[in-house]
């Protein structure tokens, strides 16, 4: 069968293999033939050989942790033949530590954890994967092809579940949120906060294309000024760029009692002046919280899987703005193109 694997390490080696070994039984019981895989900057950084683990005993790695496929077989009988699903990315260490033994290897305090794609397990990019049951999660059919988004959407949703117990500490509510950033997770973060009948406002660079039309359709409130010059302070804010300046903008912009995730992860080197007393100056007085989310646990991919089943299909569409052959797969991995949102490679018949 076909795959896209890397060795791990080494920038560009990226290539698709026609005779890859079928996915062997040791990686779970529920065998799923692919349908698609989304393309972010992890695999973009993972093909540059800046980070990456093959399997225990191997020198490969089949990258793709953003997956959508068909069950072909479930030996538990929990899944039918031809439901939708995707697989759980990361896996509890084998130690395990406090948090992984409760289900929450998103909150892995040992690093022991693997990921699919990533960090020593295969990943989804091939045409048939294995993993066991209770880590494949259902899809809604009607979804198709657009639930290759469901596991950026597990991302903000874990996000959104723990600004929910920042916000259970007053009996305030808040009113709007500011999503930084209009990628893929900026976008779904702002669909999940008008799923919660909030204020949505989104701050970006694009002037044109299609990011701030699908702010406007989702009702929401787009900008493209910095966050210093929007003219309010935001209740909630979700950092999606891990941009610097972006980062220390939103901590100064936020209200009293406000709260702040970040979900962007920054790429280091970038140094800016920033008046560290008087931000920890606002943050304490006003009682504001500040806080990183990354990953999911199954709680969190259930939770997207019911905001994607809940979404408006022709919004969601038009998040993912090419579709690539696997064939054709260097077009999908190289540098991102004019108005790309969300790339994905498509596995077909061959």
């Amino acid at each position: 069968m076909r795959a896209l694997t890397v060795t791990p390490g080494t920038k560009d080696s990226l290539r698709l293999e026609e005779d890859f070994a079928e996915p062997a039984e040791h990686e779970g019981g529920l065998l799923v033939e692919a349908v698609a895989v989304g393309v972010c900057g992890t695999d973009r950084e993972i093909i540059a050989g800046d980070y990456g683990e093959a399997p225990p005993g191997g020198d490969r790695l089949v990258i793709g942790h953003e997956s959508l496929g068909r069950v072909v077989e479930d030996p538990t009988g929990r899944l039918e033949f031809g439901d939708l699903v995707a697989g759980i990315v990361r896996h509890p260490d084998p130690v395990p530590c406090a948090n992984c033994a409760e289900g929450q290897w998103d909150m892995c305090r040992n690093g022991q954890y693997t990921e699919h794609g990533i960090k020593a397990l295969d990943g989804f990019a091939r045409d048939r994967w294995r993993i066991e049951p209770e880590h494949a999660v259902k899809l809604d059919r009607s979804l198709g092809l657009l639930g290759v988004l469901l596991e950026p959407t597990s991302v903000v949703a874990k996000a959104w579940e723990l600004i929910d117990r920042f916000v259970e500490r007053d009996p305030w509510q808040p009113e709007n949120v500011l999503v930084t950033g209009a990628g893929p997770i900026g976008l779904l973060a702002a669909l999940l906060g008008k799923q919660r009948d909030l204020d949505v406002h989104v701050v970006d660079l694009a002037t044109d294309g299609p990011k701030p039309q699908l702010t406007h359709d989702l009702g929401a409130t787009y900008h493209s000024k910095p966050v210093h010059e929007l003219g309010f302070a935001p209740d909630l804010v979700l950092e999606c760029t891990g941009a610097p300046p972006v980062v220390f903008g939103v901590m100064d912009a936020v209200g009293p009692c406000g709260v702040v995730c970040l979900t962007g992860v920054s790429t280091g080197g970038h140094q800016i002046p920033v008046d560290a007393g008087a931000l920890n100056r606002a943050l304490v007085l006003e009682n504001n919280v500040v806080f990183g989310s990354v990953n999911a646990n199954a709680r969190h991919w259930k939770a997207g899987a019911d905001a994607l089943a809940a979404a408006d299909r022709k919004w969601l569409n038009r998040l993912i703005t090419r579709r690539v052959p696997v064939e054709h797969y260097r077009e999908a991995y190289a540098d991102p193109q004019a108005g790309d949102i969300k790339v994905v490679v498509e596995f077909g018949e061959r």
